[in-house]
């Protein structure tokens, strides 16, 4: 998921906007569109993820379809993890990577196949990098490729949380409880032809889903009325950050490689023979070790730590806060911030600096909060 990127051009506005407004959402700008940032209010649509079901409007989100020879290992030539390793129905999440071995963006790739030797796959990226991420990939890979942007014509939910599956299988002919983590299939939703993913960006078990518009206003209506609680943004965000999912924009960006935001079991060196974009530049990291390190920290009384906020030892700024909230289902403020590899070891104290005095914590492992309901 990535941060807002602000633009002058008027807000986009998604199939469910008018649906998200009968239920009295609160709306903010976000990657250039008018997104509910919460409805009920963010604690109860945070626990209700947590302990039932919630569903969210991500069809802000990017939305490719690539369709012709060998796409697989074309896109393998921009990404760090191996992608032959994927088969069809199973998806990858992974980063674009440029030469300096920085994140262009974190996306998943779906694997639905080949027939007559041709392959598809549909990649998900985030709103704010999606005409970004369009023209570097179509840069990169052969025009013979049949290439579809779809994040104008299709809707994007996510149901999230323990009871999602029975909620949705509802209103899906296929029996979801064979789908596996990150597998995914051409289903029959309402009747209708649609997509839907074991995936999500919550840290609980969960389905996102890809349909016209009209069925995404059916499923969404459905789903409210049989006690799924619609959420926003603001809990996205806090269930992400419980779980140190990474945010686009704000823990990693350009200038962050997979190895410093702890995300090394994205990059596969050893069973990837292929070059890649960026591969010497994590060679050479793998080699000799970087520099710095994403990691979570765990405030000390009620204060919290938010994006741009120092880190400090011994006196000095060694560091630098990415993203942090007041944890709804801990109850403790934490955050994820970039520290020194010295400083980086778990049970570290390190000072955070807010409005001008500093607040003792410590580094803890991540994520904070493990769901005991994450699907296998």
């Amino acid at each position: 998921m990535a941060n807002p990127d602000p633009s002058s051009q008027p807000l986009l506005r998604t199939p469910l906007y008018t649906l998200t407004l009968e239920q009295k959402a609160k709306l903010t700008a976000f990657a250039g569109w008018e997104m509910p940032v919460q409805f009920s209010g963010l604690k109860q649509e945070h626990q209700a993820v947590r302990t039932q079901a919630g569903m969210f409007d991500i069809s802000h989100m990017g939305k490719f379809i690539f369709k012709g020879q060998d796409i697989i290992k074309q896109l393998q030539e921009l990404v760090p993890s191996n992608l032959s390793r994927i088969q069809a129905g199973q998806a990858q999440y992974t980063v674009l990577l440029n030469p300096q071995g920085g994140i262009i963006d974190d996306i998943i790739v779906y694997y639905q196949g080949e027939k007559n030797g041709q392959q598809e796959v549909t990649l998900i990226v985030n709103a704010a990098t999606t005409e970004k991420d369009k023209t570097w990939i179509l840069e990169h890979i052969s025009q013979s490729v049949e290439f579809a942007d779809l994040s104008q014509e299709k809707a994007l939910i996510a149901v999230q949380g323990p009871q999602a599956e029975s909620f949705l299988q509802s209103f899906v002919k296929e029996d979801l409880s064979g789908v596996k983590l990150f597998e995914h299939l051409k289903a029959t939703l309402l009747d209708q032809p649609g997509f839907i993913a074991r995936t999500g960006y919550t840290g609980e078990d969960g389905f996102e889903i890809m349909v016209d518009p009209e069925i995404a206003q059916q499923l969404w209506r459905k789903l409210s009325d049989a006690g799924v609680t619609p959420c926003g943004l603001g809990a996205r965000d806090t269930l992400r950050l419980e779980a140190a999912l990474a945010l686009y924009g704000q823990d990693i960006d350009d200038t962050t490689t997979p190895l410093e935001a702890g995300l090394g079991w994205l990059v596969h060196l050893k069973t990837l023979k292929e070059d890649f974009i960026g591969r010497s530049v994590l060679e050479k990291q793998k080699a000799q070790g970087v520099s710095r390190r994403l990691v979570g920290v765990e405030m000390e009384g009620r204060y919290i730590a938010r994006h741009g906020y120092p880190v400090i030892s011994n006196s000095k700024i060694v560091g630098e806060v990415t993203s942090g909230t007041l944890s709804p289902t801990l109850g403790i403020p934490v955050a994820l911030a970039y520290v020194p590899t010295e400083l980086s070891e778990v049970g570290q104290k390190l000072e955070i600096e807010i409005r001008g005095k500093t607040y003792p914590g410590k580094v803890v492992k991540k994520p904070f909060y493990r769901s005991p309901n994450k699907a296998s």
